[in-house]
């Protein structure tokens, strides 16, 4: 069984990873956990006044976001293992917009379930952003849970 875990630090995500450990595993399950930093596409007045390069901006922006990821899917591996130490994990920091690049990393990966966290965003949220989980939902080949925080809506 080979599980994608999306996280992104949030409570929401961490909801997710608390819905894998309560699951009963089988000892062959594979869990890979992604998390996707979006590249910015705008660049904001302050760059522009303090004449810093653009290389050396987007340099900066991809470490930042790199660092930040590595921690966010280690974090979920630590607790993870806390409950399982044979778990078989796998992490992944990725750049691109977050419903597409764990999509293709489910299907490229083969992946039986897509587990994430749910955002909780109302109707309106929705309609002009998008859900990630409701994307996944209607698009993944396989199956997907989403997890949601009782206590946070």
């Amino acid at each position: 069984m080979k599980i994608l875990l999306a996280v992104d630090g949030s409570d929401f995500s961490k909801a997710a990873v608390d819905e894998i450990n309560k699951m009963i595993l089988p000892s062959y399950a594979e869990i890979c956990i992604i998390t996707v930093y979006e590249f910015p596409t705008m660049i904001g007045p302050e760059l522009m006044a303090t004449g810093g390069s653009l290389n050396n901006y987007y340099e900066d922006f991809i470490s930042g976001a790199k660092t930040i990821g590595n921690k966010i899917v280690s974090e979920a591996s630590d607790v993870l293992k806390s409950k399982n130490k044979a778990l078989n994990i796998t992490t992944i920091v990725v750049s691109g917009l977050p419903k597409s690049a764990i999509l293709e990393k489910a299907e490229d990966w083969k992946a039986d379930l897509i587990v994430v966290g749910s955002q909780g965003q109302g109707a309106l949220s929705r309609l002009l952003l998008g859900s990630v989980s409701q994307y996944l939902a209607t698009h993944a080949k396989c199956s997907v849970l989403i997890a949601r925080d009782k206590d946070k809506g």
